[in-house]
C-alpha cells in the first residue's frame, strides 16, 4: 500500500512507521559521547543519517525498502539526538562525521554509502571529503553547504507539525529528556554558524552525489542545490516533485526510488 502523508498528520500522531527489529544494536563511544546505532540485513553497506533533531526512527519507511534491496542498512542516532548521549562541546557536523566514522570502525565496515537527509546530507558530505576512501557516494537531501543556501525560516502547520513530533520522541528516548529546549538552542547555533563550504571545497569531492531536493521545500533554495550539482565535480541534481523538506515521510515509496536507483548507480 503507497503510503502518502503531506501535511504530516499522521507522523504527528504516530511518528514514522516503526523499526524493524534488529539483533544487531548498541552504543559506541566515541569524543565524549555514546552514539546508538542499529544494524540490519546483508550485502554492500548504506547508512542513513537523519535531520536535525530528529532520530534513526524517523527512517520507518526506508529501511524495509533497502533490506528488500539486499543491502545492509545501519541508522545512527546523531549525537545528542535520539538515544546518543552529548558531552559539553558545541555540535559541529565535523564531528558527528567523525562519529559516524567510529561506528564504521566498530561494525568492521570499510566503505559504505551515506544516505543524509538535512543536516545529515551535510554531515555525510563532509565525512566523504574528509575520507573519500571510506564513502561509495552520497544521496544529499535538503539541506545547504553554506549560509547563502536557506530560505528565511517561516512556520508552517507542516512544520510545527514535525517539531512537535521531534520534541515527544526528544522526552521519550534521550538521557535528558527534560533538556529539549536547550538541545534545540545547541543544534540552532550550529545550523547557523555551519557549514561553510567555498566552491573550491566542493570541487574537490572525489566520491559520486546526488543532489536531490523536494520541489517544495521550506528551507532550502532550489538555486542553491543546482549550485551543488555544479560545483561537486559529475554530480547529479534530482528535484523530487509534489513533495517538501519531509519527503522520506510524505511519499516515501517516490523518495526510495530514487534512493535506490542511485545505489544501483553507484554500484
Amino acid at each position: 500500500m503507497q503510503v502518502t502523508d503531506d501535511e504530516l498528520v499522521n507522523f504527528e500522531a504516530n511518528g514514522s512507521a516503526p523499526l524493524p527489529a534488529s539483533g544487531r544494536e548498541g552504543f559506541v563511544e566515541n569524543d565524549g559521547a555514546r552514539i546508538w546505532y542499529a544494524a540490519y540485513g546483508s550485502g554492500p553497506a548504506v547508512i542513513l543519517l537523519h535531520g536535525g533533531l530528529g532520530n534513526a526512527g524517523n527512517w520507518g519507511h526506508q529501511i524495509p525498502a533497502l533490506v528488500q534491496a539486499r543491502r545492509t542498512v545501519v541508522a545512527i542516532d546523531s549525537r545528542g539526538h535520539g538515544r546518543s548521549t552529548r558531552d559539553s562541546q558545541p555540535f559541529s557536523y565535523k564531528r558527528m562525521a567523525r562519529d559516524v566514522l567510529a561506528v564504521m570502525d566498530h561494525l568492521g565496515l570499510e566503505r559504505a554509502a551515506l544516505v543524509g537527509w538535512s543536516d545529515g546530507a551535510c554531515t555525510a558530505l563532509i565525512l566523504a571529503d574528509r575520507h573519500p576512501e571510506r564513502v561509495s557516494g552520497v544521496f544529499f537531501f535538503a539541506c545547504n553547504m553554506d549560509s547563502s543556501g536557506t530560505h528565511e525560516f517561516k512556520p508552517t502547520p507542516v512544520t510545527d507539525r514535525c517539531f512537535r513530533r521531534h520534541k515527544r520522541d526528544y522526552e521519550a528516548l534521550s538521557a535528558t529528556p527534560a533538556e529539549f529546549e536547550t538541545f534545540v538552542a545547541d543544534v540552532t547555533r550550529m545550523m547557523q554558524s555551519e557549514p561553510n563550504y567555498s566552491a573550491n571545497q566542493l570541487g574537490g569531492i572525489k566520491v559520486p552525489v546526488a543532489v536531490v531536493l523536494g520541489e517544495n521545500d521550506e528551507f532550502i533554495r532550489a538555486e542553491h542545490a543546482d549550485y551543488l550539482a555544479r560545483s561537486i565535480p559529475r554530480a547529479e541534481l534530482i528535484v523530487l516533485p509534489g513533495v517538501s523538506h519531509f519527503a522520506p515521510l510524505q511519499r516515501p515509496e517516490l523518495f526510495n526510488r530514487e534512493v535506490l536507483r542511485f545505489l544501483d548507480r553507484i554500484a
